[in-house]
């Protein structure tokens, strides 16, 4: 066998130990987290519910701007994200929330509006700010309502 097929093969087989090896820790650090993100996301979505019964739209998402600015990062970013879905899903109604809201589909437009929402939260310079604009966009687009009855929200 040629030199070059056994180093073929010797790279390849490195890759494969490479990619069992991320899956490997990726399942024991999730065997080891899991319970810990679940009761967070769970608390996320009790606390976005009980503020929103006692606030409007833009309420919902000052109060989840102020929570990120507490605990940045892509977990402050993932559980605010949560907390003002749920927010938005049980808030009242404010007057021209959605008028100037683009579609997540209108990518130009979508990107230099949420640009726009960091640098009016003072929040241009952070990676993840832009991340927590997607759920404003998301029930805007379904009509800015909420749901019909008073049941759980559809993040659980």
């Amino acid at each position: 066998m040629p030199g070059w097929a056994k180093a073929l093969i010797i790279i390849v087989v490195l890759m494969i130990l490479v990619v069992v090896g991320i899956v490997a820790a990726g399942a024991f650090w999730w065997s080891r987290n899991k319970d810990t993100i679940i009761a967070k996301g769970k608390a996320h979505v009790t606390e976005g519910e009980a503020a929103g019964r006692t606030s409007d739209n833009q309420g919902c998402v000052d109060k989840s701007i102020e929570r990120y600015k507490g605990e940045r990062g892509m977990y402050g970013a993932i559980g605010n994200s949560i907390f003002m879905h749920t927010c938005l899903l049980r808030s009242r109604p404010t007057p021209g929330f959605c008028n100037d809201v683009p579609k997540e589909t209108s990518f130009v437009e979508s990107g230099r509006w949420r640009v726009a929402q960091c640098e009016h939260y003072d929040l241009s310079e952070d990676k993840y700010c832009q991340q927590l604009f997607a759920p404003v966009q998301k029930f805007c687009e379904r009509g800015g309502s909420r749901p019909e009855r008073d049941e759980p929200s559809d993040i659980n």
